[in-house]
């Protein structure tokens, strides 16, 4: 196990969560000129942009790597991160990048993830947007694991939703597809309204700052030109400012992975998935099992 001895000689972050890369934010976050401190997994990191020119100094004034990807700035704890995941969609012409901007959540970015993957709070939480108590069941949907890119997938998902995106005209039966290719970043694909052929993606980029604190950035990806990037944005903020009321008030904060700890139903197939694959990879940190271990 890597133990950090940087800004918590106590802080132990496990390997798997410690080799991979993060978003920081978008470019347009860091204008020119700039010179900010957030914070990593526990630890400061600096932050500096001259001109196109964008420098991040981690614990003990070490440089950290960096790569501009998917409309943000990423980068790692680690001198040798896993390489960041593919999406082979953002290369796709039409398409339009809308970046929300990064929220601060009080709670673990695990739990973010999880959040998201949840389709049984529609009904209850984005009433009258993504889901009515007249819906409200969970249809069964499978779970695999592609074991070569180690990732979860959720697929055969279909939830019937009033307003199913910004774009929607009626409410329909809506299909899904998850994805999990990180610990802190989950990517949902989403039938399009406009093209039956298409998928949308609507995305999570968690900054863990703390074992029980989070900024998460998110993006949409769509075919849509009906609506304006500000429409698209103002859906997307909706949604979500609606889901950080549930997650901080989740408890605990951290995220249980001893499936003793809360008790699943066939709805939850894609969180056990999540869990199970989180404990097979070792990681501890923003866990209850690693507030156990500490």
């Amino acid at each position: 196990m890597t133990r950090t001895t940087i800004d918590q000689p106590e802080m132990r972050i496990d390997p798997f969560t410690y080799a991979h890369w993060y978003a920081l934010g978008r470019k347009e976050d860091f204008p020119e000129g700039c010179a900010l401190n957030t914070r990593l997994l526990s630890h400061s990191i600096g932050i500096r942009r001259d001109t196109d020119i964008m420098s991040i100094t981690g614990p003990q004034g070490r440089a950290l790597p960096i790569q501009h990807r998917y409309g943000h700035v990423w980068t790692s704890l680690s001198d040798s991160p896993r390489p960041l995941f593919d999406i082979p969609e953002f290369a796709e012409p039409g398409r339009r990048l809308v970046t929300v901007g990064g929220v601060r959540v009080r709670c673990s970015g695990l739990r973010a993830v999880e959040n998201f993957l949840d389709m049984a709070h529609f009904p209850f939480v984005h009433t009258d947007i993504l889901g009515v108590t007249e819906h409200a069941e969970v249809k069964k949907y499978d779970v695999k694991m592609d074991v070569e890119k180690d990732e979860i997938w959720a697929t055969q998902c279909q939830f019937f939703q009033p307003v199913a995106a910004a774009a929607s005209v009626a409410g329909d039966m809506v299909h899904y597809q998850y994805r999990v290719p990180h610990p802190h970043s989950v990517i949902l694909y989403k039938s399009c309204p406009v093209d039956p052929d298409a998928w949308d993606l609507i995305g999570l980029f968690i900054q863990p700052l703390e074992e029980e604190e989070c900024l998460v950035h998110s993006f949409l990806l769509v075919f849509d030109d009906n609506n304006t990037d500000t429409a698209l944005l103002h859906f997307q903020q909706n949604i979500f400012l609606q889901d950080r009321v549930i997650l901080e008030n989740q408890v605990p904060a951290r995220l249980p992975l001893d499936p003793r700890q809360e008790t699943p139903t066939r709805a939850d197939a894609s969180s056990i998935a999540y869990r199970r694959w989180l404990k097979r990879n070792g990681v501890t940190w923003s866990t209850t099992r690693g507030a156990e271990i500490a």
